[in-house]
């Protein structure tokens, strides 16, 4: 009875979205990037570094929107790092990403002891507040938890939409799918399958970074290192899950934000009482996992994901 409560309570699905949001931004980033045949193991570190970025330009005095476009931009100079190792140069995608994600958060830390050195307590900021969207809020169930988020919540939601149409009904989103299809058409019709593929990484890289800006500017109000906390892995994971489509990486990110948000919901139960909260802590990535390995048994993954072009090769 407890549980049937919980599922059919605002405050649940409001939660729900609130969470989905980063993933949703980070999980197209690294669809984007994907689609055009690169593997982007940088998203971890990618998103802490705009998480900090976000947070301390608008600690030191920008507005809150100009926050999310230095975090974006941060990101993109890391995906420009990522894209030029390993399109043109031609790295192992694993390492490159590995060490993207190394540097990141190890160059965010410097920052961060640079800039506030004798701070113990990370400041807070006055972070994006929920705008409730007249005549929708109001809705049972539905308005609280769709209708009165902030506006990073409303575009990430928008961001689903306009990726998908960009992919699917443009000339653009054909090219990039085409490179990490059949580079060697691409290349064909006279397109540069390095340009396409680099601008991809850059992008998504940068969506990446307002995935990791948004916990520490709509979320929270602060910054600390554990925030992110394997978000950007969950990202991969719900890119297969939703078998390299927006539309059905949205349900993935919704999906698994409702497992985290039950299970700390749960935990305050009388059957959290009986059992280990570990068991909670770990249920939405068990249960991540299994619906993983279900769903991307018939996943069709990009024929060219993670393999170089060199034009004139066969």
């Amino acid at each position: 009875m407890e549980l049937i409560d919980i599922l059919f309570s605002a405050s649940f699905w409001a939660a729900t979205i609130r969470i989905a949001s980063p993933l949703i931004f980070a999980t197209l980033g690294e669809l984007i990037c994907e689609r055009a045949g690169v593997l982007n193991l940088g998203i971890e570190g990618i998103m802490v570094a705009g998480a900090f970025a976000g947070w301390m330009a608008v600690y030191s005095g920008t507005g809150l929107w100009t926050g999310v476009a230095i975090a974006m931009a941060v990101g993109m100079l890391f995906g420009l790092l990522h894209a030029t190792l390993t399109v043109p140069f031609g790295l192992s995608q694993h390492v490159v990403g590995l060490g993207i994600t190394l540097l990141a958060t190890s160059s965010t830390y410097y920052a961060y002891r640079l800039a506030l050195p004798e701070v113990i307590s990370p400041p807070k900021i006055e972070a994006f507040q929920p705008y409730p969207i007249p005549g929708l809020a109001e809705l049972p169930v539905i308005g609280p938890a769709l209708f009165n988020q902030t506006p990073l919540t409303y575009a990430a939601f928008v961001l689903v939409a306009l990726l998908s149409f960009t992919l699917y009904r443009t000339p653009l989103g054909l090219a990039v799918r085409a490179a990490g299809e059949n580079p060697s058409a691409v290349a064909a019709q006279g397109l540069s399958v390095t340009g396409i593929r680099m601008g991809a990484v850059i992008v998504g890289s940068g969506f990446m970074a307002v995935g990791g800006a948004f916990l520490t500017m709509s979320a929270f109000d602060s910054f600390f290192f554990e925030m992110v906390n394997g978000r950007g892995w969950i990202c991969i994971a719900l890119v297969v899950f939703g078998a390299w489509r927006p539309g059905k990486a949205l349900v993935g990110a919704v999906l698994f934000a409702a497992f985290d948000a039950l299970q700390i919901r749960v935990q305050q139960t009388s059957l959290g009482a009986a059992v280990p909260y570990q068991v909670f802590l770990m249920a939405p990535y068990v249960l991540s996992i299994v619906a993983l390995v279900l769903v991307s048994r018939r996943a069709e993954v990009p024929a060219a994901l993670m393999v170089p072009f060199n034009k004139g090769e066969r």
